[in-house]
């Protein structure tokens, strides 16, 4: 039996792999999105669809902002969610900001990664954690909040795309 020798990956390069996996499945998610519900949502305490879409759409940047700031404030900046209005836009706005988190993910080095990086709002600490894993929890919203719009579209009987293998409207 042949063994192939395998390069040990360092974590930038596991964060690009999944980073990577997670966009196709958001594509996937994102191309089933009904332009005439973006307004939509199932509780009043839940977002709207435009909302989570574009919260959804705009995690990848978080990988931007880890990379490139020690801090996020949230009273001291001017971020918030894109607003986007139908599939296309929000389509748009995840292949804008993956993109640049990739970009900026690749020139990155270990060393930047084990950094502290810090969210606040004021003098609120809402958390403080190294920029790699504050990677980490971007990709893992991603994938919470896409499962979430999955839930969304059921709720509208729009049939779910598989994300880790097929789905049961794929079966």
């Amino acid at each position: 039996m042949y063994k192939q020798k395998q390069k040990a990956m360092n974590s930038i390069d596991l964060l690009l792999q999944q980073l990577d996996e997670e966009v196709v499945k958001t594509r996937k998610m994102f191309s089933r999105l009904p332009d005439d519900k973006f307004d939509w949502q199932p509780h009043p305490k839940s977002m709207s669809m435009r909302k989570l879409a574009g919260h959804i759409a705009e995690l990848p940047g978080w990988v931007t902002i880890a990379v490139n700031s020690d801090e996020l404030d949230f009273a001291n900046s001017n971020y918030k969610t894109p607003e986007v209005n139908n599939a296309a836009e929000t389509l748009a706005v995840l292949e804008k900001t993956y993109a640049d988190g990739r970009a900026h993910l690749v020139s990155a080095g270990e060393e930047l990664l084990n950094k502290q990086w810090v969210l606040r709002n004021g003098d609120h600490i809402i958390s403080t954690r190294t920029k790699r894993d504050t990677v980490v929890v971007a990709i893992d919203q991603t994938i919470h909040h896409r499962a979430q719009l999955g839930v969304y579209l059921r709720l509208l009987d729009i049939p779910i795309p598989g994300s880790y293998g097929p789905s049961a409207d794929e079966m």
